[in-house]
Parts: structure tokens; C-alpha cells; sequence
């Protein structure tokens, strides 16, 4: 992939910490980004479109797609399959575009063991405590489903280690910020700018 393809940004976070607030403010902020299309074989539901809200799949297809390594990641909720393909985001990187890909904490390991070169955000609460209050405030879980999200946020907090940079979710428009400065400074990386000067030493 040359140094004029785009960013694979990859945000990820605890369930709870608003990644999904965050990534429908982020369309607003850097319009310009694209959103990766995950594959499903869930069916659509009304006014979900092929391509635009997932790839639908039947069982079939997705497994031939695990089987090719065609998925950068994958995984099996409630007897339905989801994953990434790699084709769209590497199709959309190709054009010069910056992708985003929003997932679960072990969704993105997958990711990175595939596609390293990518850049990992992970999205974190100002505290616990807040994290609790978030995922109370959906007023859709159990007290047992609580402590499992809780526990599972506490181990996930700790993978932060492989993750390039910390975002702070404390105020939505702040943490959009934040990941507009973090692509501004990619874009500027030595690496992506230097063989565009080699060119110009040539011609010159």
C-alpha cells in the first residue's frame, strides 16, 4: 500500500463508553471519513440496505469468507456471524481515503494481528465510576449483566497497552477533537511524507 492510501483507524473501547455516540458526532466533525461496512448473516431488517448498513450474507458465504481470509475480524453473537471484510477497507484505504472501523476490544486485537499498519484508538471513560453510571443509564441490563460488563470493562482497560493512543470520552465534541488531532498527525508521520519530497529531489 503506498503512503498516499488512507488511515485505517480503528476505535475501540468498553462496552458502555459510548463509541457509538462518538463515532455518529465523528461523521458530523470529519464528514470525509468513511465507515467500514461489516458482513453479517443476520437478515436485514427494514430499511437496511445492502453495502450501505452491512454486507448480508448466508452462512455459507461468511464461512468460504473466513476460510479465504477475507475477514479482518470475526465473531459469533446469538447464532449470527460478524466481521470486517478486507476487501471494502482495503478498496477505500487504496483511494486515498480514511476508514474507520468501531468494535469490540477483542475484534480490534484480531485487527491489529491482520493489519498492523492501522491505528488504534481506544476510546476510555473519565473514570469507573462514570462507566457504571453509562451503563445504568441505558436501563436495559440486569444487575448480574452490569457486574459482567464492569468486569469485563476492567480487563479490557488493561489491553489499553496495545493500543497506539487514549481517548478520553468525558465530553463527546472533546473526544472528537482529540481524534481529528490524532489523524491531522498521522497524516504528517515522516514516513507518509518523505517519499513525495524524494520525488520532487528527482524531477528537480
Amino acid at each position: 500500500m503506498g503512503n498516499d492510501s488512507g488511515l485505517l483507524l480503528v476505535l475501540s473501547g468498553p462496552s458502555g463508553v459510548g463509541k457509538g455516540t462518538v463515532c455518529k458526532a465523528l461523521r458530523q466533525y470529519m464528514p470525509e471519513l468513511v465507515y467500514s461496512v461489516s458482513a453479517t448473516t443476520r437478515k436485514p431488517r427494514e430499511g437496511e440496505v445492502d453495502g450501505v448498513n452491512y454486507f448480508f450474507k448466508s452462512k455459507e458465504e461468511f464461512q468460504h469468507m473466513i476460510q479465504n481470509d477475507e475477514l479482518l475480524e470475526w465473531a459469533e453473537y446469538v447464532g449470527n456471524y460478524y466481521g470486517t471484510p478486507r476487501k471494502f477497507v482495503e478498496e477505500t484505504l487504496a483511494s486515498g481515503r480514511d476508514v474507520v472501523l468501531e468494535i469490540e476490544v477483542q475484534g480490534a486485537l484480531q485487527v491489529k494481528e491482520k493489519f498492523p499498519q492501522g491505528t488504534f484508538l481506544f476510546l476510555a471513560p473519565p473514570d469507573l465510576s462514570e462507566l457504571h453510571n453509562r451503563i445504568v443509564g441505558r436501563g436495559t441490563e440486569t444487575e448480574e449483566s452490569i457486574r459482567n460488563r464492569m468486569e469485563m470493562a476492567k480487563v479490557e482497560i488493561e489491553l489499553m497497552e496495545k493500543y497506539d493512543y487514549v481517548v478520553v470520552n468525558d465530553v463527546v465534541e472533546s473526544a472528537c477533537e482529540r481524534i481529528k488531532s490524532i489523524v491531522t498527525a498521522e497524516h504528517l508521520k515522516k514516513d507518509r511524507q518523505i517519499h513525495k519530497y524524494r520525488k520532487m529531489i528527482k524531477e528537480v
